[in-house]
């Protein structure tokens, strides 16, 4: 849980949507738009187990999904 909280303080730093998540598939969307994050941010995101996803413009996770 830990790496989760810290992942999710990164993106609050880029916004803080009032719906910020959606589960799908058991993969977690965070709908931080990724041209707003920096390089040294997604570097850090994907050590934490968030990757940019183009389909959806935001970042997603199959390590913390609903299964």
């Amino acid at each position: 849980m830990e790496n989760l909280i810290k992942a999710l303080q990164i993106f609050l730093k880029y916004g803080n949507p009032n719906y910020p998540t959606h589960c799908t598939h058991d993969v977690l969307y965070i709908k931080i738009d990724p041209s707003l994050v920096s390089a040294e941010d997604k570097a850090a995101l994907v050590l934490l187990g968030f990757n940019e996803d183009e389909d959806f413009n935001c970042f997603s996770s199959y390590r913390y999904g609903s299964a």
